[in-house]
């Protein structure tokens, strides 16, 4: 009877424990979170990579994407979209009626703070700087998450060298988060490094729009030039500038996972929030 016993607690035992052993962190329950992008066209669905990001996200992240085209640091307030975003965060129910158990909102700009243009134009050492700190503040009043990202790269060779045209804008944002103590994605130095890797060629496939022939014919040279546009509809042999900026089909894709892995690096604890196959 006892060698019985004994045959019969050895088989039940591993059968108990496999369902444990079989389980994953995402088919776990997860407290369901909230993530706000807001920023410029490099981040909307439209002709960056936040429309991507959110796809990224496991069922229980409720993804919102704020951002805006054209806007910068000053823009982006004055026109009234923050108080959007502030209204927003007051508001800490979930679509399933639970309270979100916490709210990041991811905050990129730079693109447009350099423009001419006064509504969108910022100093960068005496406004970009503090417009990026009071946001960070904001949020953090409101009882979220702020997550700082510096600037994407542009997409521009010089001899083979991608020109590091956003730095500044990158570097302010690097010491605001540092000073207030704010999680930071260096998407900038990291997307710097991966297209100056691709090259000119590789990169200009990340664009949201056909590579014209004269960009195609001058590839090899290393330097990005304007391109000369044949078709009609886009002004028969007009010059305009080819968009080394924003990204299409390959692109979006491409930089949302960078930017889930970023995250994911600085704060290992969004790692179960992002689908295993977007890693």
């Amino acid at each position: 009877m006892k060698s019985l016993l004994i045959t019969a607690a050895l088989l039940v035992a591993p059968l108990a424990a496999t369902p444990a052993l079989a389980q994953t962190p995402h088919e776990v329950s997860l407290a369901p979170i909230r993530v706000i992008l807001v920023g410029d066209s490099t981040m909307t669905n439209k002709s960056g990579y936040g429309g991507e990001l959110c796809k990224d996200f496991t069922a229980q992240v409720t993804c919102i994407n704020a951002a805006r085209g054209g806007r910068s640091s000053k823009s982006y307030r004055v026109e009234g979209l923050w108080d959007q975003i502030m209204t927003q965060l007051a508001d800490k129910k979930a679509p399933d009626g639970k309270t979100f158990a916490k709210t990041y909102v991811l905050i990129q700009f730079g693109h447009n703070d350099g423009s001419p243009k006064p509504e969108r134009h910022t100093n960068i050492e005496t406004e970009f700087p503090v417009n990026m700190r009071n946001y960070a503040r904001d949020v953090e009043k409101a009882g979220a998450t702020p997550v700082l990202i510096t600037p994407i790269t542009q997409r521009k060779f010089i001899d083979g060298q991608l020109q590091p045209d956003l730095v500044p804008w990158a570097n302010a944002t690097r010491t605001v988060a540092k000073t207030e103590h704010v999680t930071l994605l260096d998407l900038n130095a990291e997307s710097m490094k991966a297209v100056q890797a691709m090259g000119l060629t590789e990169a200009n496939t990340l664009a949201g729009q056909p590579i014209p022939q004269n960009v195609l014919d001058t590839e090899d040279s290393g330097t990005s030039v304007p391109a000369i546009f044949t078709d009609a509809s886009q002004g028969q042999g007009k010059t305009q500038g080819f968009d080394y900026t924003h990204m299409g089909p390959k692109g979006q894709p491409y930089f949302a996972r960078m930017v889930a892995d970023l995250w994911i690096k600085a704060d290992p604890s969004i790692a179960a929030y992002v689908k295993p196959d977007a890693r």
